[in-house]
């Protein structure tokens, strides 16, 4: 699996590669993580796109953390990361929500944090490839998020009630719902230091809880 990674090699903070490899744990299959940067296209040019994760198993390639999951539930359907046709439909819901409104929140108030912690090469490329997406600057996107915390975590409250009622989105255990949710709340752990969730909130005991899902894979990534 490539594996979008840091200046420093085991730092691995992409939302998207987190969903996998929490994926792949739940599955208990065994992964050789590759550390990818953004500078590394040449690297993953036998996918036909230029973005991770991308697996390779056994000659087959997939990209996309979605159809990666898809594909991982075909060739390993026990443990399930959907518990069926219905929780597949429900995860597609959740992937879209993560895909716009967690990441959309979250990207303004870490972006200028993820200048620092990625490779210096990739600095240049990152920059300004996102102050064009952003009309301005990183330092005046990411300016004043204290003041915007607050609206962040109104919106993450679809999934705070339901954690008020059951332990994992996936009710009586994790699926790939919480996975996906869980990866893209990697993303912040790993490469910045602002802390997104109050202590007392529901969804930072739930986050507790997945970080020391199989053996702690969470709770051990490297942090910047």
């Amino acid at each position: 699996m490539y594996d979008l990674a840091g200046a420093d090699p085991d730092l691995r903070f992409s939302p998207y590669c987190w969903r996998i490899r929490f994926a792949l744990a739940h599955k208990g299959l065994p992964v050789e993580t590759i550390p990818w940067r953004f500078g590394d296209g040449d690297k993953i040019a036998f996918s036909g796109q230029g973005k991770v994760p991308v697996i390779q198993d056994a000659g087959t390639t997939v990209f996309d953390s979605w159809s990666i999951a898809d594909y991982l539930e075909e060739q390993a359907p026990m443990p399930s990361l959907f518990g069926g046709g219905i929780g597949r439909a429900h995860a597609v819901f959740i992937n879209a929500w993560a895909d716009s409104i967690l990441v959309g929140g979250i990207a303004p108030l870490i972006i200028r944090d993820l200048l620092d912690v990625i490779d210096p090469n990739d600095r240049e490329y990152f920059r300004s490839s996102r102050e064009a997406r952003f009309g301005k600057t990183l330092e005046q996107v990411q300016e004043g998020r204290a003041d915007r915390l607050a609206a962040f975590r109104a919106s993450l409250l679809p999934i705070r009630l339901v954690l008020r009622r059951q332990e994992w989105l996936g009710g009586a255990g994790p699926s790939y719902a919480d996975h996906i949710v869980a990866g893209t709340l990697m993303w912040p752990r790993c490469a910045s230091r602002l802390e997104l969730l109050e202590d007392n909130d529901p969804i930072a005991a739930w986050f507790g809880r997945v970080l020391d899902l199989y053996g702690g894979l969470g709770r051990s990534a490297m942090r910047a």
